[in-house]
C-alpha cells in the first residue's frame, strides 16, 4: 500500500503557499506608492509596499533554499526548469534595459523633438568616461572573473577556493555601488534636468540597483557556501547568482559605450 502512493516521477509538486499572491499584492502597494511618491505624497505606502515584498522575498527563497538543500526536491529534471525560468528572467530583465537604451538613443539622434538641437544638451556637463566611470568598468569585470573563479573551484569541490571568490565578488559590487554613490553626489545635472539627465539617471541608476541586489543574492550564496550548502552537481542557486552577475557586468559594457563614452563625446 506504501509503495503504490510512492512518487513515481522526476517532477516536484509544490505545496499550496501563500507566497506568490503576498507578493503580487505587495508589488501592487509598492507601485501605487511609487506613483503617489512621484506626486510629492504616498512615500509612506511605497516603503510599506517595498518591506512587504522584501519579507515575502526572504520567506520564500527560504523555502526554496529548504526544497532543494534539504528536502531533495530540485531533482535533475527540477533544475532544468529552473535553469529555463532563469534564462526567461533575464531575457525579460534585457528587454527591460532596452526600453532606457531606447528612450536614450531616441533623444539622441533626434534632439530637435526633445527641445534642444544639440546632444548632450547646452548645459549638461557630463561625466569623464575615463575616470569613475572606467574604474567601475574595471571593479564590475574583475568581479566577473572572481565569480567565475569561485564557479570553476565549486566544481573541482575547492570550497575554500568559492568561499574567496564569493567574499572577492561581494565586496567589488560593494566598492562599485559606493563608487557610483559617490558619482552620482558630484553630479552637475538633476534627475528634473531635461531627458539627457532623465535617460541617464534611469538607465545607469536601474543598474545600480541591479548591481545592489546581485551583491545581496551572492552574498547569501556565500553564506550559504560557509554553511556547506552546494555540491559540484546540485548548485543552481549559486550559478544562478553568477548568470545575474554577468548579466549585470554586460549591461554595464553596453552603458559604460553607449552614455558614458559615445554620450559624451
Amino acid at each position: 500500500m506504501a509503495d503504490s502512493h510512492a512518487k513515481q516521477h522526476d517532477y516536484h509538486l509544490v505545496d499550496p503557499s501563500p507566497w506568490p499572491a503576498l507578493a503580487s499584492l505587495s508589488a501592487f502597494i509598492m507601485a501605487i506608492g511609487a506613483v503617489m511618491w512621484m506626486h510629492d505624497k504616498g512615500f509612506a505606502v511605497f516603503v510599506i509596499g517595498s518591506i512587504m515584498l522584501l519579507y515575502t522575498a526572504f520567506v520564500w527563497w527560504r523555502d526554496v533554499v529548504k526544497e532543494g538543500e534539504h528536502q531533495g526536491h530540485h531533482t535533475p529534471v527540477v533544475q532544468l526548469g529552473l535553469r529555463y525560468g532563469m534564462i526567461m528572467f533575464i531575457a525579460s530583465e534585457v528587454m527591460f534595459f532596452v526600453a532606457w537604451f531606447w528612450a536614450y538613443f531616441s533623444a539622441a539622434f533626434f534632439p530637435s523633438e526633445v527641445g534642444g538641437s544639440v546632444w548632450p544638451p547646452e548645459g549638461i556637463e557630463t561625466f569623464d568616461p575615463w575616470h569613475l566611470p572606467f574604474v567601475n568598468t574595471l571593479i564590475l569585470l574583475t568581479s566577473g572573473t572572481t565569480v567565475t573563479w569561485a564557479h570553476h573551484a565549486l566544481q573541482h569541490g575547492d570550497r575554500k577556493g568559492l568561499i574567496q571568490g564569493l567574499t572577492l565578488t561581494v565586496l567589488l559590487g560593494v566598492l562599485f555601488s559606493i563608487v557610483q554613490v559617490y558619482e552620482y553626489t558630484h553630479a552637475t545635472f538633476a534627475f528634473t534636468d531635461g531627458i539627457y539627465a532623465s535617460t541617464f539617471y534611469m538607465a545607469t541608476g536601474f543598474h545600480g540597483a541591479h548591481v545592489f541586489i546581485g551583491t545581496i543574492f551572492l552574498l547569501v550564496c556565500l553564506v550559504r557556501a560557509m554553511k556547506g550548502h552546494f555540491t559540484q552537481t546540485h548548485h543552481f542557486g549559486f550559478e544562478a547568482a553568477a548568470w545575474y552577475w554577468h548579466f549585470v557586468d554586460v549591461v554595464w559594457l553596453f552603458l559604460f559605450a553607449s552614455i558614458y563614452w559615445w554620450g559624451a563625446a
